[in-house]
């Protein structure tokens, strides 16, 4: 489903606005009510974040949401039940950490695809770092989406795309995920290298929460993934979320006009 939401974008000369949200965020309830809502505003894929105690990668904004999940007792199970619930009409990819869907078993990945996802992320396996769980989740009923750092040389950014699947996830700049001003001054060449050696779709995240921003990416990528502007507006109300998304359509759809 992530292969043909990015064909019929691209067919149609239209770029990806992925939206981040975390299961269970801001309460079981209004987060299935949320990603609804972010369908409705024009995301064409949702992230679903897995709630882990450890989020490494994380910053403060989404670490919070996830606390809070964990406090209504959302784990991974509990995530797949509200994608089961929501019944979206749009792909939705499981970005969690390693633990987790270890703890969950082997049959998790068919778990997950009978709730109704279609991919998954994991962001603490770098590729190479454990060759039989990378083939587990390779060879799996999900597209397996690979990440991508700004440092990556370029024969390893071609490996990562090689090994992936549904699209590749372009970490805009270093660090934890967070709400930015700015974009890195030198990532339109980060994915012009990207681009390169890689033929699935290229999406941008970590930083993006403003229109410009959306309009600056989308000029060179596939798409945007936007997280943490997301998650923030979703603590003041589920309409906030929503309008923050549609604000980034309607600018995604501006720059490809």
């Amino acid at each position: 489903m992530l292969t043909a939401r990015f064909d019929a974008l691209r067919a149609k000369g239209r770029r990806a606005l992925v939206c981040y949200a975390t299961a269970g965020h801001p309460d079981p309830v209004r987060s299935v009510e949320l990603w609804q809502a972010l369908e409705d505003a024009g995301a064409d894929v949702l992230e679903v974040g897995v709630p882990f105690s450890d989020p490494m990668a994380d910053g403060p904004v989404i670490q919070a949401s996830s606390q809070t999940a964990l406090t209504h007792g959302v784990h991974l199970d509990g995530a797949l039940e509200l994608v089961a619930r929501a019944q979206l009409g749009i792909p939705v990819v499981l970005f969690s950490y390693l633990n987790p869907l270890l703890a969950a078993g082997p049959g998790v990945l068919r778990r997950a695809a009978d709730a109704g996802v279609h991919g998954v992320l994991v962001t603490d396996l770098p590729l190479g770092s454990d060759p039989a769980r990378e083939a587990w989740l390779g060879e799996g009923p999900l597209d397996f989406v690979r990440l991508v750092a700004p440092t990556t040389p370029r024969g390893r950014m071609e490996a990562i795309a090689r090994h992936g699947r549904g699209f590749v996830y372009l970490i805009s700049r270093l660090g934890v995920t967070g709400v930015s001003d700015t974009l890195p001054e030198d990532l339109p060449q980060t994915i012009a290298t990207l681009r390169g050696v890689c033929t699935l779709p290229i999406c941008v995240g970590f930083g993006i929460s403003r229109p410009e921003h959306a309009r600056t990416v989308g000029a060179h990528a596939d798409g945007i993934v936007v997280g943490s502007a997301i998650v923030r507006a979703a603590d003041t109300s589920v309409a906030a979320a929503a309008a923050l998304a549609g604000g980034l359509r309607r600018a995604l759809d501006e720059q490809s006009a």
